[in-house]
């Protein structure tokens, strides 16, 4: 069982709405194929790319897991207190099974959002990515980036957006770059 804080609340609230991209109030299906879809077009990857077809296929998965130990009343729909209680039980997210959801959604975003193939993320590719996929806006991408690039090359490796994600979940320093990803909490 993870304890929830406050603060983790408002952070799985706000993972939620990047999620809901219909604005429904509810994550299904729909949302994890039009958001990855929608970012494979952003990136110019039509239905033939295997980059898209791989972040689709993993974003169904994501949902699939999801669905199993989120989904209570098996409506194929899954609510904000569903996801929260599913965070608290274990169930969709702990220190130990992070990697093995994460690391190979973060590769197939990079692999689709890295427009010269060098395995980082410039700025604009990070705002384009967090845009299509999770609503983010540019504003708030733009920060994150920057707090997300450590060693301020310019440039995000696949390894800094993970850490930044696990981060988000399981850091709740407010100096730590995973406070920023999604938005300031503090207001």
């Amino acid at each position: 069982m993870t304890k929830t804080t406050n603060f983790l609340e408002r952070r799985l609230e706000r993972r939620f709405r990047a999620h809901d991209h219909d604005g429904n109030g509810f994550l299904q299906r729909h949302d994890f194929e039009a958001s990855a879809t929608r970012m494979a077009e952003e990136f110019g990857h039509g239905p033939e790319s295997p980059a898209r077809q791989k972040l689709i296929e993993i974003s169904l998965g994501l949902w699939e897991h999801l669905k199993k130990v989120a989904d209570r009343d098996a409506d194929e729909s899954i609510s904000l207190e569903e996801y929260k209680a599913a965070f608290a039980a274990g169930l969709l997210e702990t220190p130990e099974s992070f990697d093995q959801g994460y690391v190979p959604y973060i590769d197939a975003v990079v692999a689709i959002a890295d427009q010269d193939g060098d395995g980082k993320l410039t700025a604009s590719e990070e705002i384009r990515w967090m845009s299509s996929l999770m609503n983010v806006p540019e504003d708030v991408s733009r920060a994150a980036f920057h707090r997300i690039d450590k060693d301020k090359d310019g440039l995000i490796t696949a390894s800094e957006l993970v850490e930044s994600i696990r981060g988000y979940y399981f850091d709740e320093s407010p100096d730590s770059p995973a406070h920023w990803l999604l938005g300031s909490l503090d207001t």
